[in-house]
């Protein structure tokens, strides 16, 4: 039986009352609170769906912040009064569910050359194995020692993740609710490994364990048996929730494993074979498409040498690989010549890299098969370079979002766009020292200083109104 045809909607939201009409609400969406009162043609439900010709639907919120929202869904702009806080805007919107279109309607598209510094967030001191990474709802959480600091898309902390005196590698969101951490292994007990733990609470939700009963030196040896190991990159693959990180164990396991991110159970493990390094890797990146391969980088200083190589799980197989072993690199040994970052690009159908100076360097990937066949392919940006170099100088990491490809040096990020990588724009803030890292996500760029206790927060701005 179908609805009642009712364009006209009476609210009374916290004693005020607003008349809005079901084209405006359906603007929201069918997963919207606002979904949930019609039926699927967006009609009054023959029951009535709470709401009746002399009845208004009664909603105990914020009438203020009801207001604005009201207008967003009416016009697409948002306007918010002196008299309603951003925070409790977000709020309101999040129990509607449209926190999606307050989002959309405060920042514009993700755009290396639009971004505009936001605000900057004061935090703990970094130190070393520091890192940041960006949140699927425009939060974000900064890794510190042996402590994971939370934060929502709001940029309020949530109770910080201890893992008691075990330094944190790595650390991703599988989502805004749940984040997964990589740490170093505690001599003599199995503490250590990867760990799935809520974002909001920071409950240690359960432990992703590794057993080697197929490794070749294994064989039917402790067949079974749990091992402690050290979780080090972190890779997610959001098409098929698998999760990868590199591993190193204390009988020398060491390669890359692979677990379901739903159950927590171990799926595969793929062992490094002698003269290359997979359970080093200092960056995971998935190749979707007509890869389908895990791109492992691990580089110096890490190691003595460069390795990067395709992983393809499906023929448990490298398909391609590069290192810097035997080449004229080697011979120099010149540091500030070693590829500090990898990055794969799958629509340019290459890889690049970076140097100390912010050299990049570019390899051709449709020599698939190929091992070791391919070459470095350098271009210089150091003539970009201005200023002093800082006291503390980080290493430069990459990042690709969008077709545009970030590079971090010293104290700012490059923005590199076209077919050539032309330098269009460079991000950079005043102090706070060297960036040590930094993530996109969540339409947001976030970088992490060596100084200061800080990160910053870039967002592109919405585009101008043409009346």
């Amino acid at each position: 039986m179908g609805g009642t045809h009712r364009n006209r909607i009476r609210f009374n939201v916290g004693g005020r009352i607003f008349e809005t009409t079901a084209t405006t609400l359906a603007n929201a969406g069918r997963n919207s609170f606002f979904g949930a009162i019609f039926d699927d043609n967006w009609d009054v439900p023959s029951d009535g769906g709470g709401l009746s010709q002399s009845q208004e639907l009664f909603i105990d919120r914020n009438p203020d912040c009801f207001a604005v929202l009201l207008d967003l869904l009416r016009t697409g702009d948002l306007n918010i009064p002196l008299n309603v806080s951003e925070k409790s805007l977000y709020r309101e919107a999040s129990f509607y569910g449209i926190l999606d279109h307050v989002r959309a309607a405060k920042w514009g598209q993700f755009d290396g050359n639009r971004l505009r510094l936001s605000r900057s967030v004061s935090g703990r001191a970094p130190g070393d194995g520091t890192a940041i990474r960006a949140g699927p709802d425009g939060g974000c959480c900064v890794a510190h020692g042996s402590i994971v600091h939370v934060y929502d898309w709001m940029l309020e902390e949530h109770p910080p993740l201890n893992l008691d005196h075990q330094r944190v590698n790595d650390v991703g969101f599988i989502d805004s609710e749940n984040i997964v951490i990589t740490a170093c292994e505690r001599l003599g007990t199995l503490d250590g490994g990867m760990g799935l733990f809520s974002s909001t609470t920071g409950e240690l939700r359960y432990k992703f364990e590794v057993n080697h009963s197929n490794s070749p030196e294994n064989k039917d040896r402790d067949k079974g048996a749990k091992k402690g190991f050290t979780a080090g990159a972190l890779c997610l693959n959001p098409d098929d929730y698998r999760i990868f990180s590199s591993c190193r164990g204390r009988s020398n396991e060491y390669g890359i494993g692979v677990w379901d991110q739903v159950t927590g159970k171990q799926m595969d493990f793929f062992y490094e074979s002698p003269g290359w390094s997979l359970g080093d890797a200092d960056k995971l990146q998935w190749l979707g498409g007509v890869y389908n391969c895990l791109l492992v980088a691990t580089l110096f200083p890490r190691k003595d040498n460069c390795y990067i190589s395709l992983l393809d799980f499906r023929i448990r197989d490298m398909v391609w690989s590069w290192s810097d072993i035997g080449g004229p690199l080697t011979l120099t040994i010149v540091d500030e010549k070693r590829v500090r970052d990898a990055v794969a690009m799958e629509e340019a159908n290459s890889i690049c890299v970076v140097n100390e100076n912010e050299d990049l360097g570019f390899m051709d990937l449709r020599m698939m098969g190929s091992r070791s066949s391919s070459t470095i392919r350098w271009s210089s940006r150091i003539r970009f370079m201005k200023g002093l170099m800082p006291d503390e100088p980080c290493y430069p990491k990459l990042a690709v979002h969008g077709g545009q490809l970030f590079s971090s040096m010293n104290d700012c990020i490059s923005v590199f766009c076209g077919s050539d990588w032309v330098l269009t724009s460079r991000l950079k803030r005043g102090y706070g020292g060297s960036i040590c890292d930094f993530s996109i996500g969540g339409d947001r760029l976030f970088a992490l200083h060596s100084e200061e206790n800080v990160f910053d927060i870039w967002e592109a701005p919405p585009p101008p109104i043409i009346i």
